[in-house]
Order: C-alpha cells, then structure tokens, then sequence
C-alpha cells in the first residue's frame, strides 16, 4: 500500500502536465487521443496475461519488472524527448492516463496479492483505503505537477516539464527496494490436486494454500462458501459472475474513456487555463476522493458493496451532465471535484468486489478480468473523443459518458445485485 501511495505521486504530476505537455510540442487532439488509445490497447493485452501467470509463478517478479521498466522509461524521456521515444514510453507505461498509483498493467497482479493477504469481511474497507491512498498521493503528485510554470523559468520550453520525469524515475526506484523487500503471501501456483477435490475453498486457505508467513488457514470467501459442488460446478459459477462483471464493467469503461484523459485538454480549450490551474484544482480532487473512498468503504460495511456502489454513482452521473454546461472554469471545476468525489471515491468498493466472486487461486484471473473490461473500453475513448473535440464538438463526450455511466449504474445493481451479501452475512461466513 505505501509502494502506490508513493508511485500515485509520480502519476499524479504526469496526469495533468503529460497532456499539456503533448500540447505544448503541437499535437492534436486527435494524434493525442489515438495515442492514448495505443497506450490502453497495449496496456490491455498485458494485463490479460499478467494476473493469469502470476496465479501460476506469485505476483512479486511482475511488480518488479514494472518498477524496473518505469525507471527506464522516465530516464529515456529525460535523456531524450524525442517523439518515437514518448510514444514507446507512454505506450508502455500509460503516461497522462491517472491510474491511482495501480501498477499499469501489472495493477491485477498488485490487487491478487493484497486480497489474499486479507480477510474477506475486511476486504471493502482495506481495498477502500489502499484506494484512498492512490488518490491522496495523486492529489500530492497534482500540487507538484502546478509547478511547471515555476520551472519554466529555470528551464525553457518542454524542458520544463523533465523535473516530473525525474519524480517518477526516483519513485520507481524506491518502489522496486519496496516491493523486493516484502515478506507478505506471494502465492504461486498450488501443488496439483490440493484442495481440487473438495471444490469449495476450504482447504489450507482459500485455494487449498496456506500463506506464508501466517499459521492456520485463512477464512474462506463469503462468495464462495456457499457454492457447494465439484470442482467444475464451483467454477461455472465463479465464470458466470466473472463474465457478468467483465459486460457491466465496460460500459463503464467506455464512459470514462470518452473524457477523462482528454480533460486536461478540454479545460484548456474551453476556459483558456493552464497547468497550473488544472493542477491546482486535481489536486483538490484526489484530495477529498481519498477521504470519499474511505467513506464508502464504510459504507459498504452497512449496506453491502453494490448498494454503495449503485447510490454514489448516481450523484457522478448528473454532475457529469451538468459539466459542460457551466459557464466558467470555476463552476466547472467545482463539478468535477464533487463529481470525483462521488464517483472515484468507489473503486476500492468495486475491486473488493470483483475479487470476492472467486476463491485465492483464481484472483489473479478476477482482477486481470476486472482490470481488462475496464481498460479495453477505455482504451477506445481518447480516440472516439479526440475526432469529437477536433471536428467541434467539444461537449458531446460527456453527455455520451454519462449516458454510459447511467446504463452502467442501473446494470451493476440490477445484474450483479445477486452477488452482494449482507455485512453480518459476509462476517457470519468469515468466522
């Protein structure tokens, strides 16, 4: 958790600036956005395969490599900004997309290893919080990211953008020292037949495993005590719901992919503001989203993960409507903080769920299923947005957006309502 925390800061003064950045050296809405698409699609294929293997081979050397990979990435940047070399960067590594400090495609493998290092009942809070982390060091990255214009003065044109570069290369740095250093469950592949047989998750920990460094068995999954059966029935299920999640979570995706890596673009445009002023305001944002996120966490502990989830978003969705109606950059900055606030302030919730709907020794499958139907849709946005906002209609992505995040709301409560459980009834099944 303190390794996204720190490389939350890195991404959050790349969220804003990288945009602007681009911006600066005269590229188009539409060669930014397909740019961003490229670094999604990328992204994408990455994450399909890294939570499957690390189910198979543990989580560690995946988060390894991607700390090694954004060190080099930000030092090419440094040394050379040429752009075959921003595009290879950014394609790899998602510059300028806001990940919350997750590990780019590796964010399934990072999300594997926390779930099974907690408790079930325990998982909507913990996940909630490692989430308000990732906002809060966004937030702290943003307030860094306001400084370009400062640095402009001390170093000309783009070059002033480069101390972010560098922010980034160092916390890549001090995360791979982290995360070599943990001595938590890295769970590899379970010897074959162990557990298999009884199909129901309550071997030696959910998966038939014990973790390491911890004695006894780890309490089953509420979401998968009661799914009696062989292993093959145990697994239809936990197929069905990964599917069901898979579909829902898309049409999320595509809304949030039809503006929000563009925004920085579309506030540039529309109000005439600069980094500073963006920055200024996401800081702000990812602010008081880390203190939402605990909330809902909360939250879910009192009426279950899809109802908090369900009630949230709703409030995102009309102030995400009603964002490109404001007449000034301070109204419309002032909707989007409560509009983050509501809808960034579930991701933990949602994670905790998608999690829980298969045992430890599919996780790593559940998240990088999880992760994928969030970052393939969201891969096409920037595309679809930037061609909008080039040809003129600079407001249409968000009423498109929000009609998607509408359709996703009613589906996520309607769809996958089944799979919640009452908190005394996930604490009852802990126990």
């Amino acid at each position: 958790m303190s390794a996204r925390f720190l490389r939350s800061i890195g991404q959050g003064a790349l969220v804003v600036d990288f945009i602007l950045y681009l911006r600066d050296l005269h590229w188009s809405a539409v060669t930014i956005g397909v740019l961003l698409t490229a670094a999604g699609l990328a992204g994408t294929a990455l994450m399909l395969v890294s939570g499957v293997l690390s189910d198979r081979f543990g989580r560690r050397p995946f988060l390894l490599g991607y700390q090694v990979a954004t060190a080099v990435g930000s030092l090419a940047v440094v040394l050379d900004p040429r752009s075959w070399v921003l595009v290879g960067a950014t394609v790899l590594l998602g510059y300028g997309r806001g990940a919350n400090g997750v590990a780019g495609p590796f964010g399934p493998v990072e999300q594997a290893w926390l779930a099974q290092s907690v408790e079930p009942a325990r998982r909507g809070q913990v996940f909630s919080l490692n989430g308000a982390l990732g906002f809060w060091g966004m937030g702290v990255g943003s307030l860094l990211g306001a400084a370009v214009p400062w640095f402009s003065h001390l170093l000309p044109g783009g070059a002033a953008y480069e101390p972010l570069f560098v922010l980034s290369m160092a916390v890549a740095v001090i995360n791979l020292l982290q995360v070599a250093s943990i001595r938590g469950a890295d769970l590899a592949r379970r010897p074959a037949g162990a557990g298999a047989a009884r199909g129901d998750g309550r071997g030696a920990g959910e998966g038939g495993r014990a973790p390491e460094g911890r004695s006894g068995a780890t309490a089953p999954d509420p979401a998968a005590r009661p799914w009696s059966g062989d292993e093959r029935e145990v697994r239809r299920r936990e197929n069905v719901a990964m599917a069901l999640l898979t579909a829902v979570n898309s049409v999320n995706a595509l809304g949030i992919g039809l503006f929000s890596p563009l925004l920085p673009y579309w506030l540039s445009v529309r109000y005439g503001v600069g980094g500073g002023a963006i920055g200024s305001v996401y800081a702000l944002t990812f602010l008081l989203t880390g203190i939402s996120s605990i909330a809902t966490g909360e939250l879910t502990t009192r009426i279950g993960l899809v109802r908090a989830v369900v009630w949230v978003r709703l409030l995102g969705v009309v102030l995400l409507a009603a964002m490109p109606l404001m007449p000034s950059y301070g109204w419309a900055a002032a909707i989007y903080v409560l509009r983050s606030v509501f809808n960034r302030g579930s991701a933990g919730a949602r994670q905790a769920f998608g999690v829980g709907l298969v045992r430890d020794e599919r996780k790593g499958l559940a998240s990088s299923l999880n992760g994928l139907s969030m970052r393939l849709p969201s891969a096409v946005g920037p595309a679809i947005a930037g061609w909008l906002m080039e040809g003129g209609s600079l407001d249409l992505p968000f009423y498109l957006a929000a009609g998607l995040q509408l359709l996703y709301v009613v589906l996520f409560g309607t769809v996958l309502g089944r799979y919640d459980r009452p908190a005394g009834a996930a604490a009852a099944a802990a126990d």
